[in-house]
């Protein structure tokens, strides 16, 4: 596979202070604590109901600094939200206009200052994220749309798409990323941990779909099942899409898709 790189608009949150730490615990379904200077974990930040607010990622730069990049539009809703409960601590919330360079493949750089690991489950997948950051010169400029493509086929969720204010974090699939079961308690918990104690059954979950050629497809199309509305397409790639489909269809299994039939699989990490 040849290395490949693209631009990818993220929004981009600091948090600094004192507090910095013991605030972000209180307000994220990430074990914070466990995140050493340099390295990254991706997270949840929570409704007090439960639902999603934001799906981010959370960068620890040194023990009172912190940066969370989260995708393109939804920078000033986590900011909104973290100050919603910003209550006698010593933070400081700003966001930073940093980029962000998606790298995927063998000759991507190492973990390191600057490079955070991906939502890509394959080998030689990082993020390279900063004020001033540039592609490794051996690897190729690709198009949006192949990345997208790439994130459609590993099944990661995406803020207004797959994400939205009304959905529970286990129908996405991410909480065994995003969360810690082993953590003291946050904003948003008790549904997390109710859903979790029951085996994580929720009405609908996250699936990839395989389309046939020359269907055309788009975010909002329903699916079918036994003469029943089961679900949802989410995001399109070619031949790929990503779509809500209820509990009741296990896949591998087929539903229907404006009149053609459409695979459904599980998506694994």
């Amino acid at each position: 596979m040849t290395t490949v790189w693209c631009e990818v608009p993220r929004d981009v949150v600091a948090v600094r202070g004192d507090d910095a730490e013991t605030y972000l615990q209180g307000q994220c379904s990430q074990d914070v604590t466990k995140i050493d200077a340099g390295a990254s974990a991706w997270s949840f930040v929570l409704q007090p109901s439960g639902k999603v607010d934001v799906l981010c990622r959370i960068h620890r730069v040194n023990d009172r600094t912190f940066v969370l990049d989260t995708d393109a539009g939804w920078g000033q809703a986590l900011l909104d939200r973290l100050l919603r409960f910003k209550l006698r601590v010593q933070v400081d919330l700003d966001r930073v206009a940093w980029r962000m360079i998606a790298v995927r493949g063998p000759a991507a750089p190492a973990l390191g200052p600057g490079v955070l690991a991906s939502w890509w489950a394959a080998a030689g997948a990082v993020d390279l994220l900063g004020e001033d950051v540039a592609p490794p010169p051996e690897a190729e400029a690709v198009a949006a749309a192949d990345l997208e493509r790439l994130r459609v086929e590993a099944g990661w969720p995406v803020m207004g798409c797959e994400l939205t204010t009304d959905t529970i974090p286990a129908e996405a699939g991410v909480v065994p990323i995003a969360v810690s079961f082993t953590k003291g308690c946050y904003t948003g918990q008790e549904l997390v941990a109710r859903i979790d104690s029951r085996g994580g059954n929720v009405p609908r979950h996250l699936r990839r779909l395989r389309l046939p050629g020359r269907l055309a497809v788009a975010a909002g199309d329903r699916l079918e099942h036994d003469g029943k509305d089961v679900g949802w397409v989410t995001s399109v790639a070619g031949d790929l899409a990503l779509g809500y489909v209820a509990r009741s269809v296990e896949p591998p299994a087929t539903v229907l898709l404006a009149g053609a039939q459409v695979g459904v699989e599980r998506i694994t990490s």
